[in-house]
C-alpha cells in the first residue's frame, strides 16, 4: 500500500489552468498531429490515419476534413485499430494511429508487439493524453508505464516530443524511418519550449538546452518545460543546471549523457512516468554500462498509482512542477550521497 502520510497534503484547489474544453481548443498540442499529417499527405499519398472513436479529442478530424477517404474510425476498439493498421502497412500504406496512450501502450500492448514490432512494420503510433494529464479520469486513463513497456520491444523506436513544434518536427523527420515509431504526447497543456522546427528534433540525438556545472537534469516530453523553468529559477540563486532533452528514448543518446556526467558529476532524471523503466532507467543503464562515477537520483512517480485530481494539483503534489523540481534539486545538491529514489 502507498504510504500517503509520506507525501505532503494534496491541494485540490490547484485546478485553475489544468484543463477544460476551452483550454483544449486553444492550446492542444495533440491537434498538431492532424494538421501536420494533412500537410504531409500532400507529399506522401500513402499516409492513412486511424482513430479509435476519439478523432475530436486527438484532433485528427483536421486530417479527416481534407482527406476523408484516407481516414478510418475503428470505434472503441483500440486493439483492432492496431491490427488493421498493421494490415494496411503491408499493402503499401503508411498508417498513423492515435488514441489515448493508456489504451494504446497498455491495452493494445500485445497487438503492438506481435502485429507491428515483431514484423517491423512502418506503423506510426501516437499516444496522446500521456502521464497523469487525464487527471480526474483516474488510473484507467493514466499512462505511467508506457515507456517501460514499449522501449523493451525489439524494433520499436520511442519518441517523447515536448511541445507542438517538436511534435511537428518528429512526425516529419520520421516518415521514412523503417519500422514502427511510438510518439508519447501530452494532453495539450504543455508550454512551448522550442522556437524552430529545425533546432528541436534529430532522431536519437539529445538536445542540451542550458549549460551548467552544478548538476545535469535529463528529462523530456511532458516535464521538459517545468525543468527549463526550474533551471531559470535556480540560476537566480547561482545554481547552474545543464538541461538535457532526451526526446528519443530509443535509440537513446548515450554519449550526450556520458559527456554531461563528466562535466557536472551529478545527474538527476525528471519524468512524468514511473521511475522504473523510463528515462531514469535509461540513464541508470548508461551509468552502469560505462562504469561512470557520479551522484545520481531519479525523480518521477515512485512505484505507485497516482491520486485523482486536476493535473496542475497532481504536478504540485508529486513535485513535478517547477517549484517542486527546484526543491528536489536543492535537496540533492545538499546531500547527493544519501538521496534515494525510493
Amino acid at each position: 500500500m502507498v504510504d500517503y502520510q509520506a507525501h505532503k497534503e494534496f491541494d485540490s484547489t490547484l485546478s485553475e489552468g489544468s484543463w477544460n474544453v476551452k483550454i483544449s481548443g486553444e492550446q492542444n498540442n495533440s491537434a498538431v498531429s492532424g494538421k501536420v499529417l494533412a500537410e504531409m499527405k500532400e507529399y506522401y499519398e500513402d499516409i492513412v490515419v486511424l482513430t479509435a472513436d476519439v478523432g475530436w479529442s486527438t484532433r485528427l478530424t483536421d486530417f479527416e476534413e481534407k482527406y476523408p477517404d484516407s481516414y478510418y474510425n475503428l470505434g472503441i476498439s483500440e486493439q483492432n485499430m492496431v491490427t488493421v493498421a498493421a494490415g494496411l502497412s503491408t499493402t503499401g500504406k503508411r498508417p498513423y494511429i492515435s488514441t489515448f496512450n493508456s489504451f494504446l501502450s497498455l491495452l493494445s500492448c500485445e497487438q503492438i508487439r506481435t502485429s507491428v514490432a515483431y514484423p517491423k512494420l512502418p506503423v506510426r503510433i501516437i499516444g496522446t493524453h500521456s502521464g497523469m494529464t487525464f487527471g480526474f479520469y483516474g488510473t484507467s486513463h493514466h499512462a505511467l508505464e508506457d515507456l517501460s513497456i514499449l522501449r523493451a520491444m525489439a524494433n520499436m523506436t520511442v519518441v517523447c516530443p515536448a511541445d507542438a513544434i517538436q511534435l511537428e518536427s518528429a512526425l516529419k523527420n520520421t516518415y521514412d524511418f523503417p519500422g514502427p515509431v511510438f510518439f508519447r504526447v501530452g494532453r495539450g497543456r504543455d508550454k512551448q519550449v522550442y522556437d524552430t522546427i529545425d533546432s528541436s528534433f534529430e532522431l536519437g540525438k539529445a538536445n542540451v538546452l542550458t549549460k551548467g556545472d552544478d548538476l545535469t537534469i535529463v528529462t523530456n516530453g511532458l516535464t521538459l518545460s517545468a525543468v527549463v523553468d526550474a533551471a531559470e529559477m535556480l540560476k537566480r540563486e547561482n545554481i547552474y543546471i545543464q538541461v538535457v532533452d532526451a526526446h528519443t528514448i530509443k535509440p537513446f543518446d548515450n554519449q550526450t549523457i556520458i559527456n554531461s556526467i563528466k562535466q557536472t558529476g551529478k545527474i538527476m532524471t525528471v519524468e512524468e512516468h514511473s521511475i522504473i523503466g523510463g528515462i531514469g532507467s535509461c540513464v541508470a543503464e548508461v551509468i552502469a554500462d560505462n562504469n561512470l562515477n557520479c551522484n545520481f537520483i531519479r525523480h518521477g512517480i515512485y512505484d505507485e498509482y497516482v491520486l485523482i485530481g486536476p493535473p496542475k494539483a497532481l504536478y504540485n503534489y508529486y513535485e513535478l512542477d517547477a517549484d517542486g523540481i527546484v526543491k528536489r534539486v536543492k535537496e540533492f545538491l545538499k546531500n547527493p550521497v544519501n538521496n534515494k529514489s525510493f
